[in-house]
């Protein structure tokens, strides 16, 4: 008796779609666990590190403590947590909103700008290792396909791609 081979005449199933969102949350999870793995030596956790590539994002005019809890999707008392911990790591100071001092702004120091810069070259390094063996050409029909699919998603779905959504180039 001899194993069955695969025919190459015989097509591969379509996969589905519960398929492919488990195939990429997966890839996602395994991606996050390594950036934040590599970042954990350095005193960050994943709240830390999303509140500082947001708060990055502010080009460095700042943002208030409510819009970062509603970019991140946490309540503030949780956001106020998270920022405690930046703060007393010298990574973000509070100042006074210059159009409203009842507010306060946050904003990233020099170092937590060095941790947003280190956080990104851990990111670039994680994706170099996850997307190194794909071709040139699967990694622009991959991120064709996944701006296609997320385009569509949005048309159909407006409300919910959320205030913290990027744009992408």
């Amino acid at each position: 008796m001899t194993a069955a081979t695969p025919s190459a005449s015989v097509p591969e199933p379509i996969p589905t779609e519960v398929e492919l969102a488990d195939a990429m949350m997966r890839a996602s999870k395994r991606m996050r666990r390594a950036t934040f793995h590599r970042l954990a030596p350095h005193g960050l956790t994943p709240s830390q590190g999303r509140a500082l590539d947001t708060l990055a994002w502010s080009g460095g005019q700042g943002i208030r403590l409510n819009q970062l809890a509603e970019r991140l999707r946490i309540a503030p008392r949780s956001a106020t947590t998270v920022v405690d911990a930046l703060e007393a790591a010298g990574l973000v100071t509070r100042s006074p909103d210059p159009d409203d001092r009842r507010a306060t702004l946050l904003k990233l120091t020099e170092s937590g700008d060095a941790a947003v810069a280190q956080i990104a070259a851990v990111r670039r390094e994680v994706a170099e290792e996850f997307f190194g063996p794909v071709s040139a050409a699967d990694r622009v029909s991959l991120l064709h396909l996944l701006r296609v699919a997320e385009e569509s998603y949005e048309l159909a779905h407006p409300h919910h791609h959320g205030p913290h959504a990027h744009p992408h180039p």
